[in-house]
């Protein structure tokens, strides 16, 4: 059948051509935010529950996903895919056309560890080139067929959440225990409430294409320009995806640092307006599609910081025959997998020979 575009529980160096968007999550932010919801509702504001579930949306992943799973081994452990969709359409529309359908244009499985003390995050390049599953269409009408060298992003286009979870499971072996999705608005949204997020650029930034221009120095982002930066591509690496990545990643570990002294544990009405956007900004599996679960998830991240967690790319090479895309490199990708099995740390050989694990744009990003 032609492909068709789409409009967890908790367990104890080549250059790229082809314009597209990317974006960090805000997931530990989320957490937080509803973990705080929990605290204040203990002091007479219960009402918010049922405002703030009426704002979540979930998705029963695994009742349309059935038993073709990985085991799911209780380990303790926790692995959560965290995507973000290119949609264009309603408030999204200003950053770019729509082209047809949302693609999953960020995408990081997390790792929690036992104990829940440490955790890794696998990026996956959006233009690795795959064996994606057959999947039941994210219209409901028909399967669509799977096959070689897909584009990993075409999982979600193709098949909506549940297409892009099986694509990953398939990938790595790993049953995914929870589903977060964040999208353009929401993200800026999450940032503005926190009060910005502070970096230090240690080289100047200019980007017409994510409309962000930044001197060296330390800067305090609001929303617009911190999606500006998580989108940002020309100008740092080699211009392509595989640079953002590691400016995502970067950003993503000064957001952690930050979003713990943002005092909304001690302001009422800033929680609110955090937990209200958290709520509304996410798209989660169904099993955390309350304020109550996701409290229950957020308790068992909020003792891990930027400095307890390991950010990797996924090992790939560029395709020789055509450098907008990246393959697997197969042996590391299998070791970067077996680790998260076995919920040992991700080896440092796995992706030494990485295309991802090139140049240096992370290192122009650090919290401020």
């Amino acid at each position: 059948m032609a492909e068709q575009s789409r409009s967890g529980r908790i367990r104890g160096t080549g250059k790229r051509r082809k314009r597209r968007s990317g974006r960090a999550k805000a997931l530990t932010a989320t957490a937080w935010a509803a973990a705080g919801v929990v605290l204040l509702g203990g002091t007479g504001l219960g009402y918010v529950y049922l405002k703030l579930d009426g704002n979540l949306q979930g998705i029963d992943i695994n009742t349309r996903l059935g038993t073709d799973r990985p085991a799911d081994v209780d380990n303790g452990s926790m692995d959560i895919l965290v995507l973000g969709s290119d949609s264009r359409s309603g408030d999204n529309a200003r950053y770019g056309e729509d082209e047809g359908g949302a693609r999953s244009d960020t995408a990081m499985v997390l790792h929690v560890y036992e104990g829940h003390k440490k955790a890794s995050v696998v990026s996956i390049p959006r233009d690795t080139l795959i064996q994606r599953p057959a999947c039941a269409s994210d219209s409901g009408a028909g399967t669509v067929s799977g096959g070689r060298h897909r584009m990993f992003n075409t999982a979600y286009e193709v098949g909506g959440p549940v297409c892009a979870v099986k694509t990953v499971e398939k990938m790595s072996g790993i049953r995914m225990d929870h589903y977060i999705e964040v999208d353009f608005t929401g993200f800026k949204r999450l940032i503005d409430d926190l009060g910005g997020v502070e970096i230090t650029t240690s080289r100047p930034i200019d980007d017409d294409k994510s409309r962000l221009h930044l001197k060296p120095g330390t800067h305090t982002l609001d929303g617009e320009k911190s999606l500006g930066l998580v989108r940002t591509r020309k100008s740092v690496g080699d211009g392509s995806d595989l640079g953002r990545i590691q400016l995502q990643q970067a950003f993503m570990k000064a957001l952690i640092d930050q979003v713990k002294d943002v005092g909304v544990l001690t302001s009422p009405k800033k929680l609110y307006d955090l937990a209200d956007s958290a709520t509304k900004t996410v798209t989660t599996d169904s099993d955390l599609a309350s304020v109550k679960e996701l409290a229950g998830f957020a308790s068992g991240l909020k003792g891990i910081g930027a400095d307890d967690m390991n950010m990797v790319t996924l090992p790939v090479r560029y395709d020789p025959a055509d450098l907008n895309r990246v393959l697997p490199l197969q042996r590391q990708s299998r070791q970067v997998w077996e680790a998260l099995r076995q919920d040992r740390p991700v080896p440092a050989a796995a992706t030494k020979d990485s295309a991802g694990d090139r140049g240096d744009a992370g290192e122009i990003v650090a919290g401020g």
